[in-house]
Parts: structure tokens; C-alpha cells; sequence
């Protein structure tokens, strides 16, 4: 048995990786089966029932194989184990079967050479000499069984030699094909990640420096007890430095970003394209570019001859201008005079430097991917990018270049007809239109020239518009009227906006507290950004913004206003979610946060159970179900909800898993799931979640739960065990206290559950423990177990074998005890704190 367990390993990792070749054995063996069956009848003799049980049983394995994404999704994971016994049973024992049964011939012969070509090829050497050998053997004892005078067909015999050469040869040529790919993998991911950690040197060097900057900022430590202040020039230099950082970080994730996107071909969703202004977009690439110092930042200029708009993905937009951005930039040091122009102009967009410029051998080959010009350390995937999204939008970008001049690269992009200009505006305006009509608005600007402007361009909204010189007179009007919006500047007399925004977040005009605030600023996007979200502002508005863009950031700002609130002011209340998860932690823990936002749980603790309460009920407003359950899955629920015909088939369905990768997500989606959740579920992220699948109503109007309020600090070493965030907002509900004692005893059940499993190599029992310790101790702030379990439990799914270094069993009982220290430490200091 060990044997063939570890010739089945060998051949389901031959097959684990890249595209499915099983699926095509079935497709052309089915074809040939039932082909060769007719061919046959050419030959003088042939009879109709000739072998036809034989090719049925054969034909119909093969179609097995072939039809693999029709399978059940319970039976799929039996998918391996199935081709492995069609292509021993088909191939070698069939064939081997079928020659001797007819007694040789050119026809065996020739048979004999095709299926074993094949056998080379689906299976790695010691499954190919296994089978044979297996194959051969079981063919031979049934012909020699069921024949009345069986004899050995000599000719075939003959042919030894060449069937040996054909086995050894292919494995030979296999093996040396596969060690060249391996080869260049190994170059290709080498020069990938030196890449990415070139490109994210420089944001990590900025994000240095601005720490330096920062301390330096702060003034001399102290162990007196009189509060020290900082000056307005020290503040004003900890923002600069703060929001320089944030970009560093922003630049970095963005490199991240485009280069999976372009390594893994990820299309761009024609759907989710809006149109864009040319000018606007390109300035906004520029606003808010990672520079490296203020000197790059002034080398680029934006010239608009003449807008214009097109149809395309914002962020994807803004990637390309970063990269073209990004490479100008990085010859332009070599010229003092070095500038980078970016002209809007007739469909077009150019961007234009005077830098060194490109060689023409260079030129001709600058958009293939892993191309660099140059650059040491650059990924070589960005152009190649560029020219994906300007494919995707129906566009084309090409470079010119003449070197010692300049270098000029050359966006054209379809154009949008005036019709559809106009009707994507008025759709825009009548969004707008829809949120604020009846409502009421405050503008608050000490430039009377610009409130009426400004009034003029929100006249569209049909909104009741009320006016304030200065921040005194805003909190006077906020004291005596109710608001729903608030355009706020910044600098201002008397009050500047932000002492304003300061006054209302701190409840001194009681009934608009939580109303929303929009910044209406000529401060630099990037420090009006930091400052903005400090003083509890919802949004910010760059001055001068045309009506269009100025009210759409007013309904962007309005619909994703900042978590904030009292607890009785629930942003749930009343939404009725049916909660779906094996595990009784995992349910208590979200419930948890449910019911702090005033929704109203019910759990289940498989699929079948929520099939039962869909049918019993139709109010349901959405269902959070965990992917993998006992019995009936996630996957399988979703599924029989979308095909059934319940009152609630339509309900808004969250996937919840510890197992985020691509193929889970496909079929989560593919079973009818709109949105998914990976553990440890974070809880804003989960309101907001629901709040863009939940239909808008009274029951969703209400503010935001109470963000986090600081808590006693975890004690010394906890801070790489535990998620102190996690565990903070526990505490913050009054949970931490009982979802800290049910997690002791269940941890070590699900611990000494897997050691059984793995005593037994009972891997379908080990992986449903693993899959429930992941959960739990994601939920409960088990920081380190649950990247340790995650670490060996994906491997474990996707490979569907047993870990095979030793000892890893011993690390999570290990690092378990070390977590549970931690947490007992945690909790007795929370109590401690509460008590003083």
C-alpha cells in the first residue's frame, strides 16, 4: 500500500500544476474509441460485436474524464484518483488486452506505439513503468483466463526493443524539457522578485526619511510632567511628512498592483468602466504620483489644448500615467533642465521628456514584457502593461524617440460621441439629483465671489442651500437647523475648517454631529487628504472643480462617509442575516459584531439548516455562509438557493473562508455568491460589505457604530502572538471576556482531533480540524497560530496530502500553548485596567 501511495503522489503532482492535460486524454480517447470502432469494419471479417462491450465500458471512462467542470463539487476532489485508474485500465490493459485477443498484427503493432506515447506523456516515469508493468500483467492473466487457446503473438514480442526506446527516450527528452523550464521559472521568478524589491526601495527609502523628518519634528523627550507643545511649524512639518509617507506607501502597493496584474494577465472589467475627462485624469495622476522630492514634482507640466473624454477604468488610467510618469522621471537627473510634459489634446495623450531618449533597437521591442531599457532592477513589465489597458480601452499606445532628445510616448484613445457625453452627464447629475433633492446643505467659503459660484454649480442638485462667511456662522446655523451635507473650506477667519469640523465632531452642535463634511480646498491634494480624514471629515474637493466633478464627489462623499457614531444609532438595525459556519466560535464571534451594529442574527451551522430557514421565511435581507460545512457546503447551498424557487432564491449571499485563492473565489462566484469575506473577517470591513449589498432603507439609514476607543495596552511580548486590534474591538462590545473562554477548550479539542486524524492518516478529518483551528484562531486574535495553521493548511488543500516535513504537528501545539499564555496575560490585564 505504501507503494502505490507514493507512486499516486508522484502522479498527482505531476498534474497539479498548469493546464489540465486529463481533460484532453478524455476528449481524444473518447473521439478515437468510437472512431477506430467504425474504422475497423474496413478490415474483412469484422464483426459488429467485436470488442463493442469493451469500448463502451472505454468510451464512457473517457467521457468521464473529459466532462471534468460538470462533476459535483463534492465528488471533484476525486477527480486524480479517477484519471489515475482510467488511464491505467484504458491505455496499457485495454490495448495490451485487445493485441493479444486478435493475435498481433500491424494493427496491434501501430496501436501499441500511439498508446504508448500518450502513457509517456500523462505520467511522470515510475507511474509509466508501474502501469505498464501493471497493466500488462492484468491483461495477460485475463486474455489467458477467457481465451479457449491462448498464445503469445511473436511479432509484437518482436517490437520489445522499440517499446522500450520509445519509454526511455520520451522520460529522457521529458525530464530534460522539464529541467529547462524549471531553469527558466527559477531566472524568471529571481528577476521578478529583485524587481519588486528595486521598485520598492524607493518608497521604503522615502517612508525612512520622513521618519527621521518626523522626529526630528517632535520636541526633546522629557520626564517632566507639564505637557509639551509643538509649534505650528512642527505640526505643519509631522502632516507634510505624514501624507509624503502615505504616498511612499501608495507608490509601492500601486508597483505591486500593476506588476500581479500584469504577471497574471488579469483582464480589466470592460463593465465597470465610467467615462473620464482627460484633463482631469491626467492631473489627478500627477497630484497624486509618489514623488521622490519636490524637484520631480515640479518638473512635470500639464498642457490642455482641448479635453476630451473617454470610456475607460480610472485607477487602471492612472497606473499608466504612473509608470510613463516613472520612467521619465528616472532619466531625467542625468539633464538639469530635464521636463516632463503630459499635453490633452484630440483623442490624444502625450507624454513628452527631454531626457536621453531611447536607442532604435531598444524602440522596436519596448512593450514586450520583461523588456527594461536601461534601468537596473526594473521589472520590465510596466510598458507591457500600459499597452494591455489601452487595448482594453479600445486605444493604442506607441513611443518616439530620437536619442540625446527627447522620448515621447503617445496615448490615442477612441473618442466618446456627444450623445453619449451628454447622457453620461445628465445620469451623473441625476444620481446627484436623486440623493439630495429636499435635502439641505450648508456652504461655508469667507470668498463670496466663489459661494456663489459654487452655489450656482449645486443650484442641479434641487437641494436647499444655506450660506456661511466663516466658521462662526456655520456653528451658529448647525445649532439652530439640521444638515445633511456640509462644504466646508478650509482656510477661513474667526474659524478655519478645521476647527470647525473639530467643534461639530466633538457634539457641539448636538444634532448634526455625524453629519457629513466635504473639504472645499486649494491645499495639496496629498496633505489635504491626511488632514481632512484627522479632523473627521467624509471627503475633499480640490478648487477650482467643475460642477460635474464637484457634485460627483459630494454623492461619493455622501455614500461612503467614515464609520463613526453612538452604539444605539446602528448601521444595521433591523437587517435580518442568517450567519452559516460549522464552527460555533466562529458564529459567536460575528454574531457578535452584528449585533453591535443592531442587526438581527440567526445562525445555522450547515447548508442544509439554511435551506430549511430560507423556506421558512422570506425577510431575509443577507446571508453570510462559510464555503466549507459538513454535509452540505457553502458552495452547494448557494447553488440550490440560486436554482430553487424560494422566496428569498435572490437573497444576497457573502462567502466567509480561511481559503482565498483564485479557483475558490471562481467558484464561489460561479455558485452564485456576490461577495466574498476571507478570515478572520474584519468587522468594518464586514459592515461595509453589507452595507453595499443591502439595499438602502430606513433600516440602513442610521449612523455607524462607535469606532474603537483606546483600551489598555496588551502585556510585553504579546504583540507578535495576538491581534490586538482584533482583540481590542472584543472588548469594546463586551465580548472579549467569554469569547476568550470558549476558545481554551475548543482550541485544544481541535488540536488533539488533528493529532488522532494524523495518527490514522485520516487526511479528510485532519484537514476539517485544521480548516476550523484556522477560523477560530483568526476570530479570536490568535495572530501567529492562524498564519502558522494557514501555512500548512493551503498546501494541504491544494496538494491533498499530508505535510511532508516532520515536526509541524509539535509546532502548533507548541506555538498553541505559547498563544494561550498570551491571551490569559491579555485578558487579566484588561481586567486589571478596568478596574483602576
Amino acid at each position: 500500500m505504501d507503494l502505490w501511495r507514493g507512486l499516486f503522489e508522484h502522479y498527482r503532482n505531476y498534474h497539479a500544476y498548469g493546464p489540465s492535460r486529463l481533460k484532453y486524454v478524455g476528449y481524444v480517447g473518447a473521439v478515437s474509441t468510437a472512431l477506430f470502432y467504425f474504422v475497423r469494419f474496413t478490415r474483412p471479417g469484422a464483426h459488429i460485436t467485436d470488442d463493442l462491450l469493451l469500448r463502451s465500458v472505454a468510451l464512457v471512462l473517457y467521457l468521464g474524464l473529459a466532462f471534468k467542470e460538470q462533476w459535483p463539487e463534492h465528488l471533484k476532489r476525486h477527480y486524480i484518483g479517477y484519471s489515475y485508474f482510467v488511464i491505467l485500465t484504458c491505455l496499457p490493459c485495454f490495448t495490451v488486452y485487445t493485441a493479444l485477443q486478435r493475435g498481433g498484427g500491424m494493427p496491434a503493432i501501430s496501436n501499441s506505439f500511439i498508446i504508448l506515447s500518450f502513457l509517456v506523456l500523462v505520467t511522470d516515469w515510475r507511474n509509466t513503468l508501474a502501469m505498464l508493468a501493471v497493466g500488462t500483467a492484468v491483461a495477460a492473466s485475463f486474455y489467458y483466463v477467457t481465451s479457449p487457446a491462448p498464445r503469445i503473438p511473436l511479432d509484437l514480442i518482436a517490437q520489445l526493443p522499440a517499446y522500450a526506446l520509445i519509454v526511455i527516450g520520451g522520460n529522457l527528452f521529458k525530464f530534460s524539457t522539464e529541467q529547462i523550464d524549471a531553469e527558466r521559472k527559477l531566472r524568471a521568478t529571481q528577476a521578478l522578485a529583485g524587481s519588486i524589491a528595486h521598485e520598492m526601495r524607493n518608497p521604503l527609502s522615502q517612508i525612512r526619511y520622513n521618519l527621521d523628518r518626523m522626529q526630528q519634528a517632535l520636541p526633546q523627550p522629557s520626564t517632566k510632567p507639564e505637557p509639551q507643545t509643538l509649534s505650528v511649524n512642527q505640526v505643519d512639518a509631522l502632516y507634510r511628512h505624514l501624507a509624503e509617507s502615505e504616498i511612499a506607501v501608495t507608490r509601492g502597493l500601486q508597483v505591486i498592483a500593476m506588476t500581479l496584474d500584469e504577471v497574471s494577465a488579469k483582464p480589466l472589467d470592460s463593465a465597470s468602466f465610467s467615462f473620464l475627462s482627460a484633463a482631469d485624469a491626467s492631473r489627478k495622476a500627477v497630484r497624486e504620483y509618489g514623488y521622490e522630492n519636490e524637484l520631480d514634482r515640479d518638473r512635470i507640466r500639464v498642457e490642455v489644448v482641448e479635453d476630451f473624454s473617454f470610456r475607460g477604468d480610472e485607477t487602471a488610467y492612472l497606473f499608466v500615467l504612473f509608470n510613463l510618469i516613472k520612467n521619465a522621471l528616472y532619466y531625467l537627473p542625468l539633464r538639469e533642465d530635464g521636463r516632463v510634459t503630459i499635453t490633452i489634446e484630440r483623442q490624444e495623450v502625450r507624454v513628452h521628456d527631454n531626457g536621453p531618449g531611447v536607442p532604435p533597437d531598444v524602440l522596436a521591442r519596448m512593450f514586450e514584457p520583461f523588456r527594461s531599457a536601461g534601468k537596473s532592477g526594473g521589472t520590465g513589465l510596466g510598458l507591457a502593461y500600459c499597452q494591455r489597458v489601452m487595448r482594453a480601452f479600445g486605444g493604442q499606445i506607441s513611443c518616439q524617440s530620437v536619442p540625446g532628445e527627447f522620448t515621447q510616448f503617445t496615448m490615442r484613445l477612441p473618442p466618446v460621441s456627444a450623445l453619449e457625453a451628454q447622457q453620461h452627464g445628465a445620469a451623473a447629475l441625476n444620481q446627484a439629483r436623486d440623493t439630495f433633492r429636499g435635502k439641505r446643505l450648508l456652504l461655508v467659503d469667507d470668498d463670496e465671489a466663489l459661494r456663489a459660484t459654487t452655489r450656482h454649480k449645486l443650484r442641479v442638485l434641487e437641494a436647499q442651500v444655506d450660506e456661511a462667511g466663516d466658521g462662526g456662522q456655520a456653528l451658529a446655523l448647525l445649532r439652530r437647523q439640521r444638515y445633511d451635507l456640509l462644504v466646508l473650506d478650509l482656510n477661513m477667519p474667526v474659524l478655519d475648517g478645521y476647527a470647525v469640523a473639530e467643534r461639530i465632531r466633538q457634539g457641539e452642535v448636538p444634532a448634526n454631529r455625524d453629519v457629513c463634511i466635504v473639504a472645499y480646498t486649494s491645499e495639496p491634494a496629498h496633505l489635504a487628504s491626511v488632514k481632512t480624514h484627522k479632523a473627521g471629515m467624509d471627503g475633499f474637493v480640490s478648487k477650482p472643480c467643475d460642477q460635474l466633478p464637484l457634485v460627483q464627489a459630494l454623492v461619493h462623499a455622501n455614500s461612503h462617509r467614515a464609520i463613526r457614531g453612538r452604539p444605539e444609532e446602528a448601521l444595521l438595525a433591523g437587517r435580518q442575516v442568517l450567519l452559516a459556519d460549522d464552527n460555533p466560535y466562529n458564529r459567536k464571534a460575528m454574531a457578535a459584531y452584528l449585533n453591535q451594529v443592531g442587526a438581527k442574527v440567526t445562525e445555522a451551522a450547515h447548508g442544509a439548516a439554511v435551506l430549511e430557514l430560507l423556506g421558512r421565511r422570506s425577510d431575509w435581507d443577507a446571508v453570510l455562509m462559510d464555503i466549507n460545512m459538513p454535509g452540505m457546503s457553502g458552495l452547494e447551498a448557494a447553488r440550490a438557493i440560486r436554482q430553487s424557487t424560494l422566496a428569498g432564491r435572490n437573497v444576497p449571499i457573502i462567502a466567509l473562508t480561511a481559503h482565498s485563492d483564485e479557483a475558490t473565489v471562481a467558484a464561489a462566484q460561479a455558485a452564485g455568491m456576490n461577495a466574498f469575506l476571507t478570515k478572520p473577517v474584519d468587522a468594518f470591513v464586514l459592515y461595509d460589505k453589507l452595507r453595499q449589498l443591502v439595499a438602502p432603507g430606513p433600516a440602513a439609514s442610521a449612523p455607524a457604530p462607535l469606532a474603537a476607543t483606546p483600551g489598555a495596552a496588551g502585556p510585553a511580548g504579546t504583540a507578535d502572538l495576538l491581534d490586538l486590534k482584533r482583540l481590542e474591538s472584543y472588548r469594546r462590545i463586551g465580548m472579549l471576556e467569554e469569547l476568550l473562554n470558549d476558545y481554551f477548550p475548543e482550541a485544544a479539542r481541535l488540536i488533539d482531533k488533528l493529532e488522532a486524524a494524523a495518527g490514522r492518516r485520516d487526511l479528510a478529518e485532519g484537514l476539517e480540524a485544521l480548516h476550523s483551528l484556522l477560523g477560530m484562531s483568526g476570530e479570536a486574535g490568535a495572530a501567529a497560530l492562524h498564519q502558522l495553521v494557514r501555512r500548512i493548511y493551503v498546501p494541504m488543500v491544494e496538494e491533498h496530502r499530508w505535510p511532508a516535513a516532520d515536526g509541524w504537528l509539535e509546532q502548533i501545539r507548541a506555538l498553541a500553548l505559547k498563544t494561550d499564555a498570551a491571551l490569559v496575560a491579555y485578558g487579566r490585564e484588561q481586567a486589571r485596567a478596568q478596574v483602576i
